[in-house]
């Protein structure tokens, strides 16, 4: 479960035990450009404080003066839709004629938030179906396979651990990189076995962490929601963690190092039963060009890849030449319109 969702469901416990009315606004459509994803969670207290996020700020401002007036109050579950028209949009702030659509319901008893926090701090992925009809709400195990989804008039909502990212080697590289992941909402781990290297590095938010690679990497037991990046250049630290990393279920498996040495690399693991099909697997040199040359400037390379990955989009070296030309038409529309318009 990411972090701002996390902390909404707690701020909706904790005030409806306080005595408030609460309403949880949940993002269930978008068309066009919008700016949260589906699930973005909102909780509105009846005197208009609010925790989360639905949009930039425009549509949380109409539903703050909604609660406070006392005009989201139901029984049941409701629908609400922002910027089905052009006037709309521009009042709510949609981009590109962006709409959005919202499920609204009261918090009546927070107990359900207990429970899904519980097993998603304790490293479950849990399915929140909510009835509309009835409000009813039902907690349960959720499938490898599973997506928030709206159907018919059962919302379902994932939720989940944080992603994890592991990384393998301790320096500057490693530093930079884990306080943008950090703040990407991952939860970090820096493993290295070089005390020389780990004595007295500390970042806010990650562990630091002693053992072999290989070891760490079998421990952790990657998930489809685990990445892996090894920053060494030492191959006895890094081929270690690679083998095991490429044999996991990890998303993102990728290695720091020119393109002469990848290939070195794959050689290596080759020799020691990675099949061809898990070296496929291998992002290497990690990261995106970007021209960069500092570490913090690499490490931004590696964190845009690492978030085009986890995201399910191509990256132009990985585009087919119909999609790259489609990707092109894409980006230019904007530029386009407004060519047009002026």
């Amino acid at each position: 479960m990411d972090t701002l969702n996390r902390e909404t469901l707690l701020a909706a416990a904790q005030w409806r035990r306080q005595g408030f009315k609460v309403v949880l606004a949940t993002v269930t459509h978008t068309w066009g450009s919008s700016p949260r994803p589906l699930g973005s969670m909102l909780a509105l207290r009846e005197d208009g404080l609010v925790r989360g996020s639905v949009s930039g700020g425009c549509i949380e401002d109409d539903l703050i003066h909604r609660m406070v007036r006392g005009k989201l109050e139901f029984s049941a579950p409701q629908r609400i839709a922002y910027g089905v028209g052009a006037d709309e949009a521009r009042q709510f702030g949609l981009p590109c004629g962006g709409t959005l659509q919202l499920v609204l319901e009261s918090v009546a008893d927070p107990v359900w938030i207990d429970d899904m926090l519980t097993q998603c701090g304790s490293g479950r992925r849990v399915a929140r179906e909510l009835g509309l009809e009835t409000g009813g709400i039902r907690i349960r195990p959720a499938t490898a396979e599973e997506t928030f989804r709206l159907s018919g008039n059962i919302l379902v909502s994932v939720h989940g651990p944080r992603y994890r990212l592991l990384l393998i080697g301790a320096g500057d590289l490693s530093a930079f990189l884990a306080q943008i992941a950090v703040k990407l909402d991952y939860d970090v781990t820096i493993c290295d076995p070089r005390f020389e290297y780990t004595d007295g590095l500390h970042i806010e938010g990650a562990a630091v962490v002693g053992g072999m690679p290989d070891d760490t990497v079998i421990s952790m037991k990657p998930d489809c929601h685990t990445a892996i990046v090894t920053l060494t250049h030492d191959p006895k630290l890094d081929d270690l963690a690679l083998m095991e990393a490429l044999k996991s279920d990890a998303f993102y498996v990728g290695a720091i190092g020119s393109r002469r040495n990848n290939e070195r690399r794959r050689d290596r693991l080759a020799l020691f039963d990675v099949s061809p099909e898990q070296l496929q697997r291998l992002r290497g040199p990690v990261g995106i060009h970007i021209g960069s040359k500092t570490p913090f400037e690499i490490a931004v390379s590696i964190a845009a890849e690492l978030t085009a990955v986890k995201n399910g989009v191509k990256l132009p070296g990985e585009l087919s030449i119909a999609e790259a030309k489609e990707s092109a038409e894409v980006e230019l529309c904007p530029v386009l319109s407004g060519m047009q318009q002026a």
